[in-house]
Order: C-alpha cells, then structure tokens, then sequence
C-alpha cells in the first residue's frame, strides 16, 4: 500500500485539549483513556488527524505548556501504554496523531533547569537564557512577560538573571547553545519512534533571542497603546522571531522526513508580521510542512480581512502551506467572538464552518467547534488561567473556551465525567452537546460533517487554485479551481440581506444557506452562503 508523504496538504485537524475532552477515572479532569473512548466520535467527521495538546510530565502552572519531562506521561493523563492505546485505536480509524511540542521553554521543575540554576560553571549552564542585571540591580532589557511583568526573573544563586516569555517557572531555553538544540531533537525522535504522525510546535518563533538582548521597540500600532496587556505594546524585534530560528527548522525538517510522511506545524506568535513569517517559514521544502498565526482567531470577520490574510501568505510563500483555523485553546471561541455579525449564533456557526473549510490550505478544528459551542461565562473564582487571573476583568483569560465537552446534555457534568469537573459545565454550553445535536439533520453538527464531506470529494476545495472576486463588503467570494468543476463559494459576512448577480443562470449545492437563486440573481439572507459547480472562465459576478 502506497504512503501519502503529503496527507497534511489540506488536511483537516481536530484539536482535543486533554483536560476537558473526556474523563475516564472520574478525577474531574480529562484523560488518555478517556481521549480513546470518543475517537469514533472524532472519526465521525471526516476529518484527518487529531492534534493533542500536552499530556508531559508538568507541575501544571500553564496547564501541561510547562514541561518537567519531554519523555513521559504526566499520571494526570495516564501512562505512556495509555498513549500508545490511544495512537493505537487513532491509527485504526485511519486518524493521524500529531502531538504538541512545548520546546521554547521547559518547566522550572525540568531537571535541565534544576542543574543550571545551581552555579555558572555545571554542564548545564548556558543551557536556559541568563544575564547580568544593569549596574543598578535591573533586568538586562525592557522585554516583556506575555503573561505580565518583566520577562526576567532574579535567581540569587547565580546572581543573575534568567529569561521567561511566559510565566516566571517556564525559563526559556538557550537555542544559541547547540547541545540545546541536540537534546530537543533527541525528544522529537522519541515520539517518531513511538509512532507519532506529526508535530504541533508551541510558539515556534520564539526558540531564539537577539544574543545582543538589545531593547524592543515600541510598537508601531497607535491602538496598542491602549492595550490591556502590556506586551502588546512593544514591537518583539529582539525578543523572538530571530533569522537564527530559520536554521534550527531545517534541522527540525531534516529529522523529521527522515521518519517518512511525518510533518510539523509551528504556531507564529506574531502579532505585527504574522502572515510574513508564516511563510518564510514554510517557504521551500526544508523548513515547517506548514505553519499557522493568531491571524484568524481575532475580531475581524470581513471579506477584507480574510483575503487579505490567504493572499498575503501566498504572495509570500508561493511554495509554502498555511493551516487556518478560527478558534483555539487560547482564544475566546469564534461564535462569541463575531456574535454581533450574526443572526443567531447557529448562523454564525454554520457560516464560518462553510468559510473555514472552503479556504485554500490546511484547516484546523477546536473541539466542541463542530457544535457550534460557545465561550463559558467564567467568575472570577472560577479561574485557572494565570494570564485571566493577572488581567482580570478586562481580560478574562482563556478558562472559557477551555471548558469541557458536553456529550449528554442531561448527565450530571455533561457526561464528561461523573465528578466535578476542572472547569464548570454551565448550560448555555450544555444546550449544545452532541447527543442533542447527533440525529438532528439541521444540526451544526450535522453541517460540519457534510461540509468536511463536500470539501474532500471536491478537488477544486481540497486541492485547486483559489482567485478571490472584486465583490463590496460583506460579500465575499471566491472560486475554488479553475475553468470546468471549479466552484464558486459566495458569502454574506452580516446580519443583513444581499443580492448578487451572476451572468447566467446557475444551480446551487444543497449545502448553501439562507439562499435562493431566481434566474441570475441570487438572494443571500443574514449570514448566508452558497457553492456553486461551475466554470470560472464563464461565470461571472457582480453586486452593488
């Protein structure tokens, strides 16, 4: 049987966050085995492979992103036999397992870490980010913390100190250092060897630091002074997104083609020049398979935008792939996010999941995102998250779209699990769990899998061309293919009614919604959106 070496070329993703998918011990919070007991579910879709977020060894400060042990499983989540089950049964259903790779910065609990914070002289000195403080006992620059507060945290022991773009126990490792960069590969092939399909790598272009740790600058963007979170406010020139970066990925790459059809997907956390370093980053075949940004998990739902992003990255990159998705594990979900662009949030829903998946490239999917699900209402003694709870209540962290799966809406905890959970299950979020949604055939369940379905049994969406039309806002339009079976894909990003003309008549998919076609002329009610198969040579469209 012959091996797709590129099946994560429009591939579609599901990301399962551990902690809230399934409990199987009855803990509260969500683990391996429990992840193997809903993979029909996942299967289901039609989608291609399942991303894992981190289920290593950690104290837990950030939820699994500080790793204590690359090699292991934290008992939270099971054992390293319950991984293998799980890849075991993923692999049965013809699943591919990619797992997130946190090698930016480890814990401070991580053994590499213990060792050199114990003097300048052991064998694992220079293995973290260390400096001398200003002759006045201040940090050595002006980066900042992600999370708040200095990026630099005073170690009385080597009376210096050490570098940490998240929280003061996730010290940043030395990629200058190429024992460094020797043991991080040393862990990748660990999970190659164990099987693993591919890499999600955490924050990918923060691995290198300017050695000169000169001072950022301030950030171009006037409406970033007002921003909530201090970090925004500076433009990260030397902080991260460093040219030294580009040569640790292709070491990355050489490794990982060494296993086959294996591949790697960096998060660019960006936020001036994402789609710019998305593709250099993937530019050619010996860098990231693909990378994705922040770029489509914020506010903005409009034509501009969206196209803007795609023909951005491909102006940049004609060689290389992106992965778009528009809701994660640190945003809040997409549903609230545009609710005031939509007409009900099932619109909404249902629309970008027709969006989403029309898009040239790879596309990923959040878990519960296949139901529509919407953010969690937290109170403030309800928190978790480090970030929600420093910035509260202008910011209110990442805990609400990190609650957890609803599968049966009337079952104590939503039938994640028979204790209390990490997170609450309210019942905004129940109303919307998969039993509830299974058998319904107008279900945003029921959309996504047809949607995924039409995607992949249509090469001009799975793997054509794409030519976005000059059409007004809201509309947007693009075509998917070229000339005879392409297909046209029309959208109304408002709450509001549009028509559009087409220069001959035409028959729409029955996936469209809230359209209707008379002749040429095509109505699109509030947030409505249809396919069209036909040629793009002929074709054409207009709106006013």
């Amino acid at each position: 049987m012959s091996i797709n070496e590129h099946w994560w070329r429009d591939a579609v993703i599901y990301q399962i966050y551990p902690r809230s998918f399934q409990d199987s011990n009855g803990n509260g919070i969500g683990d391996l085995a429990g992840i193997t007991s809903r993979l029909d579910h996942v299967a289901s879709l039609g989608v291609d492979a399942i991303w894992l977020s981190p289920v290593f060894t950690s104290p837990m400060a950030d939820m699994g992103y500080d790793v204590s042990d690359y090699t292991d499983i934290d008992p939270l989540f099971g054992t390293l036999a319950d991984f293998d089950a799980m890849l075991d049964r993923a692999h049965q259903l013809d699943l591919k397992v990619i797992i997130d790779q946190v090698l930016s910065h480890t814990s401070s609990k991580h053994p590499w870490f213990e060792e050199s914070r114990v003097s300048r002289g052991n064998a694992r000195a220079d293995w973290y980010v260390w400096a001398d403080p200003k002759p006045d006992g201040s940090p050595p620059n002006n980066w900042p913390s992600v999370f708040g507060g200095p990026a630099w945290t005073w170690d009385s022991r080597r009376r210096q100190y050490y570098m940490h773009n998240f929280l003061s126990s996730q010290p940043d490792l030395n990629f200058h250092n190429g024992a460094v960069q020797d043991a991080l590969l040393d862990v990748m092939r660990f999970w190659l060897e164990r099987g693993v399909d591919g890499f999600r790598l955490d924050t990918v272009n923060f691995y290198f630091h300017d050695a000169q740790l000169r001072d950022n600058p301030i950030s171009p963007d006037e409406a970033a002074r007002d921003a909530v979170i201090p970090y925004e406010m500076q433009d990260h020139r030397f902080s991260k997104t460093q040219p030294e970066n580009i040569g640790f990925l292709e070491r990355m790459r050489a490794l990982t083609d060494s296993y086959g059809a294996r591949m790697m997907v960096g998060e660019v956390g960006e936020i001036l020049r994402a789609t710019e370093v998305m593709a250099a980053y993937t530019s050619g075949s010996k860098r990231l398979h693909m990378a994705y940004s922040f770029d489509m998990l914020g506010n903005s739902y409009n034509p501009g935008h969206f196209r803007s992003r795609i023909e951005g990255f491909f102006a940049g990159a004609p060689d290389g792939w992106p992965c778009w998705s528009f809701s994660n594990h640190d945003v809040m979900r997409h549903v609230s996010r545009w609710r005031e662009h939509g007409h009900g949030d099932d619109a909404i829903a249902i629309q970008a999941a027709a969006m989403l998946l029309s898009f040239p490239g790879s596309i990923c999917l959040y878990q519960g995102e296949e139901l529509g699900q919407i953010d969690t209402e937290m109170e403030f003694h309800e928190l978790t998250d480090p970030p929600g709870i420093s910035f509260w209540p202008e910011y209110k962290g990442r805990d609400g779209c990190r609650t957890p799966m609803v599968w049966t809406a009337q079952a104590e905890h939503g039938g994640f699990s028979e204790a209390r959970p990490w997170l609450p299950v309210k019942a905004p979020q129940a109303e919307r769990a998969v039993d509830l949604q299974q058998d319904r055939a107008d279900s945003v369940l029921a959309f996504y899998r047809s949607m995924i379905d039409f995607r992949k049994s249509h090469t001009a969406l799975s793997g054509g061309k794409y030519r976005f039309l000059d059409l007004p806002e809201p509309i947007m339009g693009l075509w998917r293919g070229a000339g005879q079976g392409a297909v046209l894909c029309l959208f109304n990003l408002s709450p509001k009614d549009c028509v559009v003309t087409l220069s001959q008549p035409a028959t729409l998919v029955d996936l469209s919604h809230a359209a209707h076609l008379e002749g040429a002329v095509l109505e699109l009610g509030a947030n409505g959106f249809c396919f069209i198969e036909g040629d793009s040579e002929k074709l054409e469209v207009s709106a006013t």
